[in-house]
């Protein structure tokens, strides 16, 4: 491998670590500062136990029967994983088991969510009309992020280099496979948010669905990937702006668009090292110029 790649090697888990770590640092310091205020403890209960919250009736009898655990003191303990975690995958401390914890962890958000889609009925309550894979799908895409992340390493700057002697980089990884998983991280939720555009609970970045949609072509085929990088990083930017709200704490501000930073580092990532060869239109236009060829001259 060049020295210029195993230094780019070394700087992708770096930008993923801390664009990963954000998300759940700000999501811990958010739901702790509600759950230990007594008169912010029941709206963020409600918001999370209510039929628009994030856990399905399925769930709360597993967890919450025979009355072992009570919802305040698990919210609590997974929002305090979630700072500390947070934290550590931004210095770069246990990063692989982390990631590989995440990358699993992140699919029980889609799983435990209430929905209501059975046809012609007439949703009573306030909640989730739309799959729930499609609500949640901006988690599935932090999944596959931190399988990324996993097998990238903890990269520079690391404490896990310091403390363990981790490598910076891995010498073995294979970057079209990465780069796919990347490009589909990507282009799944905006293009779900550009097909199902004006649907209930579907996450459309506040941006056009033309645009949206192109992107997500063009990242799926690996077109223009650096372009189309710095495309997502503008896309996000521009929600972050739009959900702003001056009413609003920074906590509160920042926990409206806390996993669009981890998509403003892939976006990073993605411009700086491409999405690698695998499944590319380029790569698809190779083999059937190939096929051509053997099928003349056989």
């Amino acid at each position: 491998m060049k020295t210029e790649n195993r230094y780019i090697m070394t700087i992708l888990p770096l930008i993923l670590r801390v664009g990963l770590g954000l998300v759940f640092l700000i999501g811990g310091l958010s739901k702790l500062n509600q759950l230990l205020d007594p008169t912010l403890q029941e709206k963020i209960l409600t918001s999370y136990w209510g039929t628009s919250g994030y856990v399905n009736q399925f769930f709360i009898d597993f967890m919450f029967s025979p009355d072992q655990l009570s919802p305040w003191w698990f919210l609590t303990s997974l929002s305090f994983f979630e700072l500390f975690s947070g934290i550590a995958l931004i210095v770069g401390f246990a990063v692989r088991p982390l990631s590989l914890i995440y990358a699993f962890l992140l699919w029980a958000f889609v799983i435990a969510l209430p929905t209501i889609t059975v046809p012609f009925i007439e949703v009573t309550v306030k909640t989730y009309t739309a799959p729930a894979i499609f609500v949640q799908i901006r988690d599935i895409a932090l999944s596959g992020m931190m399988f990324i992340l996993y097998n990238l390493g903890s990269g520079a700057y690391s404490l896990d280099k310091i403390l363990f002697h981790a490598p910076a980089n891995n010498p073995n990884i294979n970057w079209d496979s990465l780069g796919l998983l990347l490009r589909l991280s990507l282009a799944i939720p905006i293009g779900i948010g550009a097909v199902f555009f004006g649907m209930a609970n579907i996450q459309t970045f506040a941006s056009n669905p033309w645009i949206l949609l192109l992107l997500a072509i063009l990242i799926t085929g690996g077109v223009g990937l650096r372009y189309a990088g710095i495309a997502i990083v503008f896309v996000m930017l521009w929600y972050m702006v739009y959900k702003f709200n001056i009413d609003k704490s920074l906590i509160g501000n920042l926990n409206g668009f806390k996993r669009e930073f981890a998509f403003i580092a892939a976006g990073i990532v993605l411009s700086i090292a491409g999405g690698g060869q695998s499944h590319t239109i380029t790569s698809a236009i190779k083999k059937i110029q190939r096929f051509l060829k053997n099928s003349t001259t056989s």
